[in-house]
């Protein structure tokens, strides 16, 4: 009886050792997780993402595809689960990577590092950049139960859309702002081909367009891409010397467009002044001689003989200031 009495003792304590005090684990700040019972999530009844506007950049038939259960999510904390329950950890703090990455093939795309696209006018050139991510809590099902390897997927969704962005990207037409004549030299340059100078341009337009296109990952994949930063678009080797003197002679070009303008404007501006000044010299002649009418015009509606007597007292003084005078004698 001693003996049967301590085995099942032991048992007792190892049962609850094992069971029972193990149960008891920790989230930490940075991590969420989810509890199954026998292998099944805990969810949150019926509710699915179609019903979470985080559906809401999905395509219709993209909703019925990735629509995938809501789940309980577990915060931070200390928490207990029974032996038939599992927990499963994952971090939501956000991550960098390589654009060029890939997880199943870390040594492609020379060791993730350069990622290779065609452009429009079959230039074989090289992206270089960073995406952040992290796990999306609303969608926690899809990361943890839904893909084998959500990281893979998600890599390979971005640079299926941004290859088909570089293949198909043309530069925004310009509205204004431009001198006469650039545009010209821009389409003299486009009819070479040159869509690597419109990217370059652009990386701006082109980062803000791969955060729209990827704005549904949460609901494919359940990892929100944060931000994509492209920060590097460079041709072949033996283009790239073609490519920096054709870039060489549309800057001299667009410097004498500049320079022929600013010559333009200074003689314009000359001009106007020039105009503006014999304006006002042509205004100050004019001016005695219009006051002038305006004094005899009053001195002839006073009488007959006022005009007579101005014009008498006029020529006195004009007598007074000469020192000779010349009379006309008629015989």
């Amino acid at each position: 009886m001693t003996i049967a009495f301590g085995c099942f003792l032991g048992f007792i304590v190892w049962f609850i050792v094992r069971y029972l005090v193990a149960g008891f684990y920790t989230i930490d700040q940075n991590e969420r997780a989810v509890l199954t019972s026998f292998g099944r999530a805990q969810r949150l009844g019926e509710a699915t993402t179609s019903d979470d506007p985080i559906s809401d950049p999905l395509r219709e038939d993209e909703k019925e595809r990735y629509n995938w259960p809501q789940v309980e999510m577990i915060g931070p904390g200390f928490h207990w689960k029974w032996p038939w329950q599992r927990v499963h950890k994952v971090s939501i703090s956000t991550e960098t990577l390589n654009m060029a990455f890939d997880p199943e093939v870390p040594m492609a795309n020379q060791g993730g590092t350069v990622l290779d696209a065609v452009t429009k006018d079959q230039l074989n050139i090289g992206l270089s950049g960073q995406i952040r991510f992290n796990v999306s809590e609303r969608n926690l099902y899809a990361y943890v139960f839904g893909i084998k390897n959500p990281i893979a997927h998600v890599m390979g969704y971005f640079v299926s859309v941004l290859r088909e962005r570089i293949a198909t990207f043309e530069a925004p037409a310009k509205t204004g702002g431009e001198p006469p004549g650039e545009g010209a030299v821009s389409e003299a340059l486009a009819s070479f081909g040159v869509s690597i100078n419109d990217l370059r341009k652009n990386l701006r337009d082109l980062n803000e367009h791969m955060d729209a296109e990827c704005s549904s990952s949460a609901a494919r994949y359940g990892i929100v891409l944060d931000a994509s930063l492209i920060t590097g678009i460079d041709p072949p080797a033996e283009v790239e010397s073609a490519l920096a003197a054709i870039n060489t002679a549309h800057n001299e070009v667009s410097s004498d467009i500049s320079l022929a303008q600013a010559s333009a404007d200074q003689k314009i501006v000359q001009s106007r002044r020039a105009v503006e000044i014999e304006t006002l010299r042509a205004q100050a002649e004019v001016e005695p001689l219009e006051r002038l009418a305006t004094q005899l015009r009053v001195l002839k509606e006073t009488g007959p003989d006022a005009l007579a007597i101005y014009v008498r007292n006029v020529r006195l003084d004009l007598f007074n200031q000469a020192e000779r005078a010349f009379l006309e004698v008629h015989s």
